[in-house]
């Protein structure tokens, strides 16, 4: 039960800048809570922590 999810960069809301987002895929009955990876934002030039939005 594969469920579609964005993830969007967090400092980069915080900084003002182009939040980037990617598209990922979480299995809904493992995983309940929020993801949070590490992804690359092109604004800032840097890997960044990326947490799930709805």
């Amino acid at each position: 039960m594969q469920e579609q999810v964005i993830i969007e960069c967090t400092e980069a809301r915080k900084e003002g800048k182009y939040a980037s987002k990617y598209l990922t895929t979480r299995n809904k009955k493992t995983v309940t809570e929020r993801i949070e990876k590490k992804k690359y934002n092109p604004s800032l030039r840097r890997h960044t922590v990326h947490k799930e939005i709805k």
